[in-house]
């Protein structure tokens, strides 16, 4: 059996966050909201002396040859050593036969691009049409993908960026606004960020929620996306009293995990509340943002959809070309 092996440099070759990725995940969600798609639950090592977790994700879409299943690590003492916070592969397996197809040693970087694809639909679909400053908490990687996402659908000019290490906020303002051409300003604290801004993306695995109901303003959309586990929240749970649209990934899987488990758990939301799914808004089942007044709330967790979709896209586009190489196994 041959098995092709794709290292992070062929990938990256190949795969960015551009329109096309965008538009495959945004396939993938519509598959999800039309009940095509075999997911199961998130498979989480917590590696609590260390300050890190591995998550096992995937989907099976329906009628597809191919799927990923993906393992993705995140410690966050990494940096102490000098070393990314994140990193993973994907394996993708044949769905006729079962054997695994290819190895992606993407260290991380394919979960990184699908994870800013679906930051991308959500602000699509949610975020005002016109977008003068948007905000970011966090200045790690998501950050720059995040804002790399919003701004193939929205065209900002200002860029506030608020994080809790100096050296690390210095560097990403100095990279991002040469790399997006906007203006970047340096905030104190969150909530002025909040108030600045028409959108705001939080990228954090705190598990001290920020973002506060009374910072909310007519407008504004919020994306969540580093609540990814039951112990991170980025959000007080009175944020979803002052908002009039919620929208997420995966009603199952944020119910579980994301900002939404912690509103639910303490009683703001219940499961019979309307919610949207983002594959409603991609296959048009659902509309989002209704004016320019309404607050929005989108809670990103990471579904297996993105990652069987980015991993496929990544393997067609890398042996389209020739690169990787193949083993005998």
């Amino acid at each position: 059996m041959s098995i092709t092996i794709l290292t992070e440099e062929d990938i990256r070759q190949c795969v960015s966050l551009d329109q096309d990725v965008i538009n495959e995940v945004a396939v993938g969600f519509s598959k999800l909201a039309a009940q095509q798609v075999t997911l199961p639950p998130i498979l989480r090592v917590d590696v609590l002396e260390n300050h890190g977790e591995v998550d096992v994700k995937t989907a099976y879409i329906h009628g597809l040859d191919s799927f990923a299943i993906k393992i993705a690590a995140g410690f966050y003492d990494n940096h102490l050593l000098g070393l990314p916070t994140g990193s993973g592969m994907m394996v993708l397996v044949s769905a006729e036969t079962g054997r695994p197809l290819a190895v992606l040693l993407d260290n991380g970087y394919l979960t990184e691009v699908r994870t800013g694809a679906a930051g991308a639909i959500a602000a699509q679909h949610l975020a005002p049409e016109q977008v003068n400053t948007a905000g970011v908490i966090g200045s790690g990687m998501q950050a720059r993908f995040q804002m790399r996402a919003l701004k193939l659908v929205r065209d900002f000019q200002r860029l506030a960026v608020y994080g809790i290490v100096p050296e690390e906020v210095e560097r990403y303002a100095s990279e991002m606004g040469a790399e997006l051409g906007v203006e970047i300003i340096q905030v104190d604290n969150p909530q002025e960020l909040v108030q600045m801004s028409e959108v705001v993306v939080t990228t954090t695995p705190s598990h001290d929620p920020i973002l506060q109901a009374d910072w909310l303003h007519p407008g504004l959309h919020l994306t969540c996306m580093g609540s990814d586990s039951e112990d991170k929240q980025e959000t007080h749970t009175d944020v979803f009293t002052r908002v009039d649209r919620v929208a997420c990934d995966s009603k199952t899987q944020c119910f579980r995990l994301g900002e939404l488990h912690h509103a639910l758990e303490a009683g703001v939301i219940s499961p019979d509340d309307e919610i949207i799914e983002l594959g409603e808004l991609t296959s048009g089942q659902k509309s989002g943002r209704s004016s320019d007044n309404e607050i929005t709330i989108c809670d990103l967790t990471g579904v297996g959809i993105q990652d069987t979709q980015i991993a496929r896209l990544a393997y067609h586009r890398t042996t389209e070309k020739g690169l990787g190489f193949n083993i005998e196994a």
